[in-house]
């Protein structure tokens, strides 16, 4: 089998994505095709005793069978329909205080031994250069345990055919409205993970998420000028159900200036109306560059929550053990320390949680066969926490990991990963349109687009799909052009309101890279509609000189 493969996505829409390991093309009938969970903990046990007779004092295998079903179109043309799988056994040990990890695609006794027998040598030669043997957090061992995301319609049954015809109907929605372009694609996953330890746990895994972007592009053929916008989607941890679009999980935005979603999507109905409103982004009103109150969306929010307190949280950033994908973190262990440091107003409170049903993070048990849970990282306003995995438990003080590890494949080696990492909704009844009716100059912004941020987390810019400025509590018309910029620390202490827990709902990451050799990963952010007063608005369609 092969190792990796990546689709080609195709359309500077996609570019920037960080895509995982895909492994060989299959026929669509061979992604239900089971795997004995016999047949996966015989090959565990037989990496697990040829590892302890090599010499590791410690030793993890995760067998592995990852499948994929991707779907591209464009306008109203199929360019894509791909399935993937990829299977294999990682193992990781501990010999001689050091790490070693070897991965094999020879789904073979002799295959895995080998692989394990490979692990402990890499094990002894690191340990020859670690100045301080490796601290694992103990963990007891679970047994014989299985866990599944739930979920009603499961995409692997769901014929090709009625799929690909759900996009192209869309598409068509989305040139109906106005739209000169469209492109639209799905993204379906099943993961069946296997874990067994020394530790005594087997873990019987079988996780299921799905994604269904699209980009609605309209042209002005006079000018040249194109503006787009972007489905409101959200990547899910849940089955092919979440496109349903029932009416029940339907609500407007503040305003009633577009419909949003919470547990199900109607493709159609939004592409429709991204349609309309690219075109509409042509002739909208440039901002004026200034102070502004913000009214962000959880749409818009739940990516500056992943940028701005997300990374910066977890630990291997904040000791310097992690810089990829914009570097390592302002929030150090002296700020924690402190246990006064005010990350964000006395409003906000954020918490880590890998359980939150439907989420992209949640799991029963994380790659080192800890059972997931939910734990405080900013407390009141004041940093409380980060997100730490067995190996770094003992350095903020704590005996049990976060249960936070995770690896995006069988021939990666698991490490710390972000989990779910939410706003907490307001706790006095408040509506988007009730918090609207305070703000006397502002923007309110629906749905995430470009950023940047600096090499500590710290200073930052972002911009969104839709803006309308909000005047004298009303709001008057749709903006464009608009980017907020801020510093973490400023921005999250300019937090004034939070709409309640009717209004909380997630958005997240598909492809949220970290590492080298570089890890995808997927994770869920919570949050109810914000206020951030006083935040600095810049005009991104303006020139100097």
């Amino acid at each position: 089998m092969e190792r990796r493969a990546f689709l080609n996505l195709g359309g500077a829409a996609l570019g920037s994505l960080l895509l995982p390991p895909f492994g060989r093309a299959i026929a669509a009938e061979d992604l239900v095709k089971p795997v004995d969970t016999r047949f996966k903990k015989m090959l565990a046990d037989t990496a697990l005793q040829a590892a302890t007779q090599a010499g590791a004092s410690y030793c993890d295998v995760r067998v592995g069978r990852y499948l994929n079903q991707f779907i591209t179109t464009r306008d109203l043309n199929i360019e894509n329909v791909t399935n993937t799988e990829s299977a294999g056994v990682g193992v990781r040990v501990i010999a001689n205080g050091a790490y070693g990890f070897a991965a094999t695609n020879d789904m073979t006794p002799d295959g895995v031994a080998g692989a394990a027998r490979q692990a402990v040598a890499i094990a002894r030669a690191n340990a020859k250069l670690q100045t301080e043997p490796v601290q694992l957090a103990p963990t007891p061992g679970v047994g014989e345990v299985a866990w599944a995301t739930p979920f009603k319609k499961d995409w692997r049954l769901v014929p090709i055919k009625e799929k690909a015809e759900l996009l192209i109907a869309g598409n068509k929605a989305g040139m109906e409205g106005g739209a000169s372009f469209m492109q639209s694609l799905l993204f379906q996953v099943n993961q069946q993970k296997y874990f067994a330890s020394t530790d005594g746990s087997y873990i019987d895994q079988d996780l299921h998420r799905l994604w269904v972007p699209f980009f609605a592009t309209a042209v002005d053929k006079k000018s040249g000028k194109f503006r787009s916008r972007s489905g409101l989607s959200t990547p899910v941890g849940m089955g092919y159900e979440y496109l349903d679009g029932r009416k029940e999980d339907k609500f407007l935005a503040a305003g009633g200036v577009t419909t949003l979603y919470r547990n199900s999507y109607d493709l159609v109905e939004d592409a429709r109306a991204a349609g309309k409103q690219a075109k509409q982004k042509l002739t909208a009103k440039s901002v004026q560059p200034g102070k502004y109150d913000l009214v962000l969306s959880p749409e818009h929010l739940w990516l500056t929550i992943h940028e701005s307190v997300g990374h910066p949280t977890e630990l291997d950033r904040v000791l310097g053990y992690e810089a990829n994908y914009a570097g390592t973190s302002f929030a150090t262990l002296d700020k924690w320390q402190s246990k006064k440091f005010k990350y964000g107003s006395d409003l906000v409170n954020i918490v880590a949680d890998k359980t939150t049903p439907g989420s992209l993070g949640a799991v029963g048990y994380d790659d080192e066969g800890v059972k997931c849970k939910r734990w405080d990282i900013i407390k009141d306003g004041v940093l409380v926490n980060y997100q730490a995995t067995r190996d770094q438990a003992h350095i903020i003080g704590e005996n049990q990991s976060h249960g936070c590890s995770y690896a995006d494949s069988w021939s990666s080696v698991q490490f710390q990963r972000m989990p779910n990492v939410s706003l907490q909704a307001g706790k006095k009844q408040l509506t988007p349109d009730q918090m609207i009716k305070d703000v006397k100059k502002g923007i309110y912004i629906v749905g995430d687009g470009s950023f940047s941020i600096d090499q500590q987390r710290y200073n930052f810019q972002f911009g969104g799909q839709l803006y309308y400025e909000i005047k004298d509590g009303k709001i008057t018309q749709p903006l464009e052009d608009v980017a907020y910029q801020a510093n973490t620390q400023e921005f999250w202490n300019a937090c004034t309101a939070l709409c309640d827990e009717r209004d909380w709902r997630m958005g997240g990451s598909f492809f949220d890279g970290k590492g080298q050799p570089s890890q995808v990963s997927i994770v869920s952010h919570g949050a109810a509609t914000t206020r951030f007063n006083g935040i600095n608005v810049i005009n991104t369609a303006r020139k100097i000189g």
